[in-house]
């Protein structure tokens, strides 16, 4: 039995899993290592996954057998594998099943920490399935593992200018207004990875951060 058992939901609002007997979860930052990388809106899974196991006091190794930068936290009774794939976003998967084969970790086991461009800024959407809507790294995974993962996917949309190529806008830095508040926002990610790991409950919803 993983981390998460699925149950019937009845409604938004109704927790889509309940906590297990096995307590080893796997939390995934997407992003792409290299310092021309840092602080674009493409690594604020790294950066999010990163300021988690800071405030737990974890430490990253790199793992290169694995494809990724490791570190192992706990929060509650619940043992955390932390990862972040050195493969660049597009490969992701291959870290991801490297770790999960590794620590024998199931699928529904893992949630993905990652920007989404069709979520607006100041929202952070909380799902279980589904498709890549066009991120290579979702892609990745998926192909590699299948979909069923929860993901906790923070917003960097809407696009502008509007008819700006979307690799260019998401390998882009923040704007100078957004980068003021990152540190915030990141906060915020950190609270929500928190009550899903100790509680055990993934709920599908969406949570309004700011106001646009």
């Amino acid at each position: 039995m993983g981390l998460f058992v699925k149950r019937t939901s009845a409604g938004n609002a109704a927790p889509l899993y309940s906590l297990g007997m096995h307590k080893t979860m796997l939390v995934v930052g997407l992003g792409n290592i290299g310092k021309k990388y840092e602080k674009t809106r493409h690594n604020i899974g790294f950066e999010a996954v990163e300021k988690l196991t800071f405030s737990q006091e974890g430490n990253w190794q790199d793992k290169k057998d694995l494809k990724c930068q490791l570190a192992q936290i706990t929060i509650g009774d619940t043992r955390v594998i932390a990862i972040k794939p050195t493969t660049m976003m597009n490969l992701s998967g291959q870290a991801v099943v490297a770790v999960t084969s590794f620590y024998k970790i199931a699928t529904r086991d893992i949630l993905v920490v990652h920007d989404d461009l069709d979520v607006n800024w100041g929202q952070i959407r909380l799902r279980t399935g589904g498709g890549d809507a066009g991120h290579n790294g979702i892609k990745s995974i998926i192909k590699s593992l299948g979909g069923e993962f929860g993901r906790v996917r923070i917003g960097i949309g809407p696009k502008s200018p509007d008819g700006m190529d979307s690799a260019d806008f998401v390998l882009a830095k923040f704007s100078e207004g957004q980068q003021k508040i990152i540190p915030q926002l990141i906060n915020e990610v950190e609270s929500i990875l928190h009550e899903v790991i100790a509680s055990g409950n993934l709920v599908d919803e969406t949570r309004s951060w700011l106001i646009n």
